[in-house]
């Protein structure tokens, strides 16, 4: 028996288009890293971008619930001695939405140049407006 290893002519990738109107963070961001990552697929694997491009759009109308909205809080560090800086969840969220759901997806996905390719198939709209028509996405329905 031998283990199946996609070839890169075999992968094709899909469009797909989230609608995130009054979606939880959380349970969105874990379906599209799972779009994403390609674990809906039967050519998975581990060790490969097998995965589909994603679109979301309303980014801005997202849900977090309990009293995330106020004190989720994100850090960063610029390298340098005292250099912690953070950012509440409200504040992140009122300036840059799409940061929030970008944030979210990328820390369910693998923190190396794998994960990376893969974040870069993600595109996030605040609005319902998106330059991927050409694409045709497909609608992806997410129960969350």
């Amino acid at each position: 028996m031998r283990t199946f290893t996609p070839k890169a002519a075999e992968i094709e990738r899909k469009w797909f288009m989230v609608d995130a109107r009054g979606k939880r963070l959380g349970r969105l961001a874990s379906e599209v890293a799972r779009i994403l990552r390609g674990k809906h697929k039967a050519i998975y694997a581990p060790h490969l971008d097998t995965g589909d491009h994603v679109v979301i759009i309303n980014a801005n109308d997202i849900v977090v619930t309990g009293k995330k909205a106020k004190e989720k809080t994100y850090y960063r560090h610029s390298g340098y001695a005292g250099g912690l800086k953070s950012v509440k969840f409200e504040t992140l969220f009122k300036k840059n939405p799409e940061k929030v759901l970008r944030k979210a997806v990328r820390g369910m996905l693998p923190k190396n140049t794998l994960g990376r390719a893969m974040l870069r198939k993600l595109q996030v709209y605040a609005g319902a407006d998106h330059p991927h028509q050409a694409q045709k996405p497909e609608i992806l329905e997410i129960r969350a």
